[in-house]
């Protein structure tokens, strides 16, 4: 079954939780003063075999998020939490191999991802030699074809480069070697931008049968609210770096209550929507969303209203008081 009708219940257990997470970019030059910040004290919790979509448009600050997680970006402050351990403070400087094999990361790009002057062999067994167990080190050629035969291509494929394979056969070697890690959680930024339309549900499929298969927990990154709706269990909204709304993917994206989240629903194409979405009343939705967050600049810690215990479904409060 796909994985809107059929998800796995994750366990109680986090495999993943971010408290107050925030970071600032200094953008301009060397010289310059002007800050971007692009999280806001934010918060997350990812259960030990769940999917979470991380959602919003660009600049909002998802991909830095997950980055960040990866300790490929350092937060000024918060907490990365894994295993009941933060990371922030037992490895300051930077993350240990325990953590990296913990947490994999599979990027945007599937052609830039891989090294060109490697065979695929040397790309997966790499990952198995440095993280993998004790019994996949002893034959990591073998671990590796086990891997590709995971992700749907066959061990003939040990032996390519990768500019004799498709975007989405990259895609699928770059998850086959984050799997030779055996991480616990795989951040999956953005996996299906780049690739063909016609290969993107082979690869969202995937991810979702990992996580049956494994129970490995998935943070996974996009702007594209199909996407979301179709593989995670939860969606988080996030907005100039703060999270906004979340909550079960179905009931969330079914009747969103931040303005913001209904915004990003009004430009996705809808069958039963009669005629293009007015533009005047897009233009008011933005000014609701301006009113409900403040201003763009102003720090502030946000406070979640429950909306429905059942499904998990929070907003963010507004600024002035706006229901």
């Amino acid at each position: 079954m796909s994985p809107t009708t059929e998800k796995t219940t994750p366990t109680a257990e986090s495999a993943l939780r971010v408290e107050g997470l925030s970071k600032t970019f200094t953008v301009g030059g060397m010289l310059s003063r002007r800050k971007v910040r692009a999280l806001d004290s934010v918060d997350l919790d990812i259960g030990t075999g769940e999917i979470v979509a991380l959602v919003g448009e660009s600049g909002s600050g998802k991909s830095t998020l997950a980055r960040c997680v990866a300790r490929l970006e350092a937060p000024e402050s918060g907490r990365i939490v894994v295993d009941g351990e933060d990371v922030l403070r037992t490895e300051r400087r930077r993350a240990s191999r325990a953590y990296r094999g913990r947490v994999q990361m599979v990027f945007q790009d599937p052609f830039g991802s891989l090294n060109p002057v490697h065979r695929i062999e040397y790309v997966v067994t790499r990952s198995v030699e440095l993280h993998g167990s004790p019994e996949a080190r002893r034959d990591p050629r073998a671990r590796a074809a086990e891997l590709l035969e995971t992700v749907g291509l066959d061990a003939s494929y040990l032996d390519r480069f990768p500019h004799e394979l498709s975007g989405g056969q990259r895609q699928r070697v770059s998850i086959a070697r984050a799997l030779g890690a055996e991480p616990q959680l795989i951040l999956a930024d953005e996996p299906t931008s780049m690739l063909d339309v016609s290969v993107r549900i082979g690869i969202l499929n995937l991810l979702g049968r990992l996580r049956d298969e494994t129970g490995v927990s998935i943070l996974y990154v996009t702007h594209d609210l199909a996407s979301a709706r179709y593989l995670a269990d939860r969606t988080v909204v996030m907005y100039r770096g703060r999270a906004v709304e979340g909550g079960e993917s179905l009931a969330l994206l079914g009747d969103p209550v931040h303005p913001y989240t209904q915004l990003l629903l009004s430009a996705v194409p809808d069958p039963e929507r009669s005629g293009s979405y007015d533009p005047v009343r897009r233009a008011e939705m933005r000014r609701e969303v301006e009113r409900w967050l403040g201003p763009e600049h102003a720090p502030r810690a946000v406070v979640r209203r429950t909306v429905d215990a059942t499904s998990q479904h929070w907003v963010a409060e507004p600024v002035d008081g706006l229901a």
